[in-house]
């Protein structure tokens, strides 16, 4: 019989994902130790996590700020890759499980409002979104 030890029901991917919406400032070196991998792996989870479009990386002076993109939808298990449309009703988003993971404090630190300058791209990107409607232009929605 296993122990509890040697296995988790969270992946390494989710337990970072779950440490930066702790705390969206957290550090490589931080995120490696909670999480009890290599800062090196933390590297690597986090670039998978940003290319998967599910963290958008923000350069704030010499540190980096993580923003989640809590409206997308899980992956599939067959495709690793976020799918761009909005989830229906009964498909959970990331924010969900994260939310329920964290309980009431995830509740609130995922409802905060976002840092001035993050709310700013979030603003811009809503109204060229807006504006590209009006023009029957408009492209798959990107809440970064």
């Amino acid at each position: 019989m296993l122990s509890m030890e040697s296995w988790s029901f969270l992946t390494n991917h989710a337990r970072v994902l779950l440490r930066i919406a702790e705390d969206p400032g957290a550090r490589l070196r931080d995120i490696a130790a909670t999480v009890g991998i290599t800062e090196r792996s933390a590297y690597g989870i986090v670039t998978d996590l940003t290319a998967a479009g599910y963290v958008v990386k923000h350069k704030d002076g010499r540190r980096n700020r993580y923003q989640i993109q809590t409206h997308l939808p899980l992956p599939e298990p067959t495709s690793q890759e976020p799918t761009s449309h909005e989830p229906t009703s009964h498909e959970p988003t990331i924010g969900d499980v994260l939310a329920v993971l964290m309980g009431d404090r995830g509740r609130q630190k995922l409802t905060l409002v976002q840092p001035a300058a993050l709310q700013r791209d979030h603003d811009n990107v809503a109204a060229v979104s807006a504006l590209e409607l009006r023009r029957g232009q408009a492209r798959p929605a990107n809440d970064g």
